[in-house]
């Protein structure tokens, strides 16, 4: 079985997609993602033990609020029917949508009898006649790559060996979509112009892109805290980034800083 949950697989060669086809390049990444996830169910049946793999995607529920969170169950391995297939799951509904909820693992030795959770989903629970259930989270950082779910046919209780084991395979699958991520964000970088920074904007991120605070910089250009907070906001949103490691990275790769 090729193991698409690795790694290096999260870095396409430079020629997969050239920076000027955003289009190839977010295919690219679609393919990745999936190679990687569907890996990942797999890999939970045969060397976790489990009876069923499932992996929810992030993705925006038909006729749902703007800004909710839900994710659709679009990767499986070991189940007998299909009514756990592309179904939807709102944030903090069953199992997994309670995992995504609370950006945690958590477990049932008895899915249908359990108090803990609600129970949206028992009859495709039932008719694929699984009891034991764990899900995992996919997290980087604060972000949510998908929740993986391993499920049993029998009621026990997971283990630590058990829960290891997904844990670990949810691991490597998190750092390779991670990787694919990052890569694709880099791609749009280099497809898109860069908005122009204003003089000060990029005085105050030559400063951050070395590793300073925003009160050592404050202090260097005797501005306030809050002001070079402000220059840094308004830098990242022009560069796309989410925090000052990328925005340090996306400064260097459009060579607003050397």
């Amino acid at each position: 079985m090729t193991r698409a949950a690795d790694p290096h697989l999260a870095q396409p060669p430079g020629d997969a997609a050239q920076p000027d086809d955003p289009e190839l390049t977010a295919r690219a990444a679609e393919l990745v993602r999936d190679a990687v996830l569907g890996d990942l169910a797999r890999r939970v049946v045969a060397e976790c033990g489990a009876d069923v793999g499932l992996v929810g995607v992030p993705e925006p529920l038909p006729g749902s609020r703007p800004g909710s969170e839900g994710m659709v169950l679009r990767h499986w391995a070991g189940t007998r029917t299909d009514l756990l297939h592309d179904v939807p799951v709102p944030a903090g509904l069953g199992l997994g949508g309670r995992a995504l909820a609370e950006r945690a693992p958590t477990w049932v030795p008895d899915y249908r009898a359990a108090t803990t959770i609600s129970h949206h989903y028992d009859a495709a629970v039932a008719a694929d006649d699984l009891y034991a259930m764990l899900t995992v989270p996919l997290m980087d950082g604060d972000t949510v790559h998908g929740v993986v779910y391993a499920s049993l046919r029998a009621v026990v209780p997971f283990g630590d060996v058990r829960i290891s084991a997904v844990g670990k395979l949810a691991r490597t699958a998190t750092r390779a979509l991670a990787g694919t991520a990052s890569w694709s964000r880099a791609q749009a970088r280099q497809a898109a112009p860069v908005p122009p920074l204003t003089p000060r904007e990029h005085e105050v991120l030559r400063w951050a892109a070395t590793g300073r605070t925003n009160p050592e910089i404050a202090a260097h250009l005797g501005l306030t805290c809050n002001t070079v907070t402000g220059y840094l906001k308004s830098a990242m949103h022009k560069l796309g980034v989410r925090n000052r490691t990328e925005l340090a990275l996306a400064a260097r790769e459009s060579g607003l800083v050397s």
